[in-house]
Formats: structure tokens, C-alpha cells, sequence
């Protein structure tokens, strides 16, 4: 892989410190339930944080996990190991144990932060693990003074564009996630190019955000966007729900909301959803899973707030495929956000013919250096400046792109290719179904068939009269062999550390 020409870049000083030094100290940064913060605030926040760690040994190249609830700490940490030259991991505070010891073990942070509900786990995690760093937990008045009486004057670490920034990571459905290491140049040049070249992101923007800060999705729109150009991130630590949703959009009334699919099936089916004000809205936002064109029509009709579905990954650092504010064409991705390349592609990388599905490829200046320590899963998925995604696309002739799903979701049912995005799209779209995953799960002699996973609408009654019920909708929609084998019901799905649905443990039966 060749790496592109390095250039003197620091993140920090891109989305913090530019502020400071050109008098937009004063403007808001930050919204949370303890009130406003200013940029101010923030810097001379990660000052303390960035002071904390060098007294602890960190230096440039150590890896810092974050397992904080969104709020002030998370970005004053997060902005703290930037500014020594430090690179974030971030992980979900919620984890359990194993994932925990997994998360030490394969990173070898050099410090840890996590927030007091966590401090446990973590702190047993870290007793099984050698050379498992202090868990330092914040929130308490002792840390909380311990922090205030620290110096924060903490020069900045003059990293390079393609100097390690942030390791994201892999949805983990298959295996343990894996680390993406992504650059400073990276975060730059995706900020750039989408944020504030796509999105429109300004200066008088609030965002607020469905994932926390610990999925890159929302790193980028939920921070580093708003951050870019000195507008305001709107931070709330309690799991998110309609009602919890509903009620901080009211609150904090934010321009631009970074939402998933679940959550806009969530919101729309909620009883109170048309008495509830979104009128601060331009736009929302919506990736992490493929957005099914039922749940966009549902969404226009009941708030009328443009949906702009795109795609990303870490490899690329977020999102390049995208509907626009003025462009918006349900069932799509949209287009390819100008600055980077994407083609639909054989096995072999050769192009396939418009309209059809192909193995999808990415190219552009956000491409991460590879995968932390393994060296052949890197050389099979960055291949002379491509990314080699196991995305399945297909372009319109006017440039529209279709998700199709997963190479490794596909399956092969009675000698043909079915997706399971369009089993699901096609069962969604039945009164009784809420949400549904579609995966292949073995039959005794050994076949691959397709099985549904479906969450019933509130009040429907789930029994073998509904199994027949949609087993006779998919098969009159569409071929034959495309029907659901099996049909359970279900009071959740599974999900992974980042919320996608867990597709692994479906197929498996571990639910």
C-alpha cells in the first residue's frame, strides 16, 4: 500500500485549538444536562486530561482506551490524547468482561478512562490482563479536584497527516472487531469533503446524535463536523429511546439529527411521534444499516424532515456514498460524495454493468493505514490504494447507488443469490412486522435456508397463523425461493458492541 506524502497535522488544533488562537474561544461547543460549554472550556479541559496523562507516562504512539458516557470528560479526553500525540481507542462503556479483556489484550492501551457505572467491569477486566493499564474512572470529587488543580498548558504534539489518530473498529458480527488505524489526515479530509461539503454543516448548526461518541459515525457528526466550523454538539449519556430522543430534541433543539434506522423506526412508530416537535430539524442523518425505502416513506409522511441515508466505513472513515439536503431518492445511498471514487466490481476487480450488483471498492484520502496487527487481513482488503469492502452495490445510470447487502450475508438458496436486505424490505413492509433480520441458518441435511427474525408490531398476536401470514406476503411479492424457511419472533435482536444487528449469533441460534 502506498502511503500518501506526509504533511504537519494535529487534529487537536483542526477542530479545537484553531478556535482558541483565532478569538472563538467564547463560542459554544458543547450542550449536555450540566448546561453549555464553551471552546474555551473544552481546551482548557483536555489540557488537564492531556496533563493527567503525561504525569501517568503517555507519550505520542501510546493508545488511550475511552469507555466514557457522552459528555464533557469523553471530549476533553478524547482531544487530550490527540493533543500529546496519542491515539484514541474508543469502546462501548457497556461491554462485558470478556469483550473488555479482549479490548486490553489486543490494543495494550497505555491508559484507561471510564466513567463510574463501568469502573467495575473494567477494573476486572484489567486484573485478568497483563500489562493492563490503570483504570482511571472519572465523576468522583476526588478525581474531579485531582483534575481541576492540574496544569493546563500542554503543548501540542506536532503529528503528521499520516501519523495514527484513532482506531475505529470492525462490527465484530463475525468475530472479535477488528482495529482500523486511521490518520489525522483521514478525520480532515472526510470533514471536509462531507461534512461541511455535503451536509452543509455551519457554524449556527446543533447536532445531536442517536450513537454515542464511541461509534465513529457519530465521532465525526456528532463532533469533529460541528467542531470543524465552531458550531455545537449536543451530548446526552443515557441510552437512547424514542422518548429519550423526543424529549432531548425538544430540549436542546438541535439543526441536524444523526440517526440509524432503528431508531427511525422506533420514532415513527411511537404513539405520541405526530404531537412531538422536530421543527428545529434540516436535516437527519442516517447510517450504520441499510435504511429500507418503507421506513423513508414512513419518516417523510410523518415529519417531513429530509432523511439523508449514506454509507461509510472505518476503512475509509465514515461516510462517502450519500443522499444530499436537496437530493434525496428514497431506497438509495444516494450518490458518491465529491473527492472520492467508488466502483461496483467482480471478485477479479473488474467493473460490472450499470444496474448490476457488484463487490464494492473505495479510493480517497481517507483510507486507513490497515488493520492493527494483522498484516494479511490488511493486504486483502487495502489493494493499491483501494479499499476492498465486503459491501454489495449497484449503480443507477444516474449515478444512484443501491445497497444489496453483505458479500458474506448473501445466500445461496435453491441454486440462486438472495439477499437478505431484500427479504427484509419486502417483510417490513407488512402491517404486522416492526423490525426484521434476515440470515442464512443450516437445515438438518445440511442447506443453507433463509430465516426471519422478526419483532411484531405492538398488540399483533405472534403464532403459526402470522408464520403462514408473511410466508404467503413474500412469496406473492417475490420469486418463489425467496420466501422465508422459518419465521421467530422476537422481543429484541441481538446487536454488537457498535448496535448493528448481530447476524452471527442469529445464524448461530446463540439468542
Amino acid at each position: 500500500m502506498t502511503e500518501p506524502p506526509q504533511t504537519p497535522l494535529n487534529i487537536f488544533d483542526e477542530f479545537l485549538g484553531n478556535h482558541i488562537r483565532e478569538g472563538r474561544g467564547d463560542r459554544r461547543a458543547l450542550l449536555t444536562d450540566r448546561g453549555p460549554s464553551t471552546y474555551r472550556d473544552v481546551f482548557e479541559a483536555s489540557g488537564r486530561f492531556a496533563r493527567l496523562m503525561l504525569e501517568a507516562g503517555v507519550g505520542p504512539g501510546d493508545r488511550v482506551l475511552i469507555a466514557l458516557p457522552d459528555g464533557l470528560a469523553y471530549v476533553a479526553a478524547l482531544f487530550g490524547t490527540l493533543r500529546l500525540g496519542a491515539v484514541v481507542v474508543m469502546v462501548n462503556p457497556h461491554l462485558p468482561k470478556e469483550q473488555i479483556e479482549y479490548f486490553f489484550r489486543y490494543t495494550e492501551p497505555r491508559a484507561a478512562f471510564v466513567g463510574p457505572e463501568s469502573e467495575a467491569v473494567f477494573r476486572e477486566a484489567a486484573a485478568e490482563v497483563a500489562n493492563a493499564p490503570e483504570v482511571t474512572a472519572i465523576g468522583s470529587a476526588d478525581f474531579d479536584d485531582r483534575l481541576a488543580s492540574l496544569d493546563v498548558d500542554v503543548p501540542v504534539h506536532p503529528t503528521q497527516s499520516n501519523d495514527p489518530a484513532v482506531f475505529l473498529f470492525s462490527g465484530g458480527t463475525t468475530g472479535h472487531p477488528k482495529g482500523v488505524v486511521q490518520t489525522h489526515g483521514s478525520f480532515r479530509n472526510t470533514t471536509i469533503l462531507y461534512g461541511q461539503r455535503t451536509l452543509l454543516m455551519g457554524p449556527d448548526d446543533v447536532t445531536l446524535s442517536v450513537p454515542k461518541l464511541y461509534f465513529g459515525y457519530a465521532t465525526g457528526t456528532n463532533l469533529f463536523f460541528p467542531f470543524s466550523v465552531g458550531a455545537t454538539s449536543a451530548l446526552f449519556p443515557e441510552r437512547c429511546t424514542a422518548d429519550a430522543l423526543f424529549d432531548a430534541i425538544e430540549r436542546y433543539r438541535p439543526t441536524v439529527l444523526v440517526n440509524v434506522p432503528t431508531m427511525v423506526n422506533n420514532l415513527i412508530n411511537h404513539p405520541d411521534a405526530s404531537k412531538r416537535d422536530l421543527s428545529s430539524l434540516r436535516i437527519a442523518t442516517s447510517a450504520g444499516e441499510a435504511l429500507p425505502v418503507e421506513l423513508h416513506r414512513r419518516w417523510d409522511d410523518l415529519f417531513g424532515v429530509p432523511l439523508l441515508d449514506g454509507l461509510g466505513t472505518a476503512e475509509m472513515w465514515h461516510i462517502f456514498i450519500s443522499n444530499r439536503p436537496d437530493d434525496v431518492k428514497p431506497g438509495t445511498l444516494g450518490r458518491v460524495v465529491d473527492g472520492f471514487e467508488v466502483r461496483a466490481c467482480t471478485p477479479d476487480g473488474a467493473h460490472v454493468e450499470t444496474g448490476d450488483v457488484g463487490t464494492m471498492r473505495v479510493r480517497g484520502d481517507s483510507l486507513a493505514l490497515g488493520y492493527w496487527q494483522d498484516d494479511d487481513k490488511t493486504a486483502a482488503a487495502f489493494q493499491d490504494g483501494w479499499f476492498v469492502s465486503g459491501d454489495m452495490i449497484s449503480f443507477d445510470h444516474d449515478g444512484y447507488v443501491t445497497y444489496a447487502g453483505r458479500s458474506d450475508d448473501m445466500l445461496k438458496v435453491s441454486g440462486k443469490w438472495l439477499s437478505p436486505k431484500e427479504l427484509e424490505k419486502c417483510l417490513l413492509e407488512h402491517d404486522a412486522v416492526r423490525e426484521v433480520a434476515v440470515v442464512g441458518v443450516a437445515t438438518a441435511d445440511g442447506l443453507v435456508k433463509p430465516s426471519a427474525f422478526i419483532i411484531p408490531e405492538v398488540g399483533v398476536e405472534a403464532g403459526e397463523e402470522l408464520v403462514t401470514a408473511l410466508q404467503d406476503w413474500a412469496r406473492s411479492r417475490l420469486e418463489p425461493y425467496k420466501y422465508p424457511r422459518a419465521v421467530h419472533f422476537m422481543d429484541e435482536l441481538p446487536r454488537t458492541h457498535l448496535g448493528k444487528v448481530d447476524r452471527g449469533r442469529l445464524a448461530r441460534g446463540d439468542t
